[in-house]
């Protein structure tokens, strides 16, 4: 089975590389573009949500410098 990796970008999406699956709140996969990254918005701002459409460069947003471990995790 291959790797998924999720990178934060700098003030900017996840980057999702790897073969996912993304269902939506019916349960429904959504398609997502074959051999490239997804790019998933963390804005909130996207027109095209879950996905990233650029919107964060618009509205100036700013993310946390790193991400912060979730208490209790380990």
């Amino acid at each position: 089975m291959s790797d998924v990796t999720i990178t934060i970008m700098d003030n900017g999406p996840y980057q999702v590389k790897g073969p996912i699956t993304i269902k939506s709140a019916s349960g429904a996969d959504v398609e997502l573009p074959g051999g490239r990254a997804t790019y998933l918005c963390r804005c909130g701002g996207s027109t095209n949500k879950p996905f990233c459409d650029g919107t964060h460069s618009k509205i100036g947003f700013a993310a946390a410098e790193a991400a912060v471990a979730e208490e209790g995790a380990s």
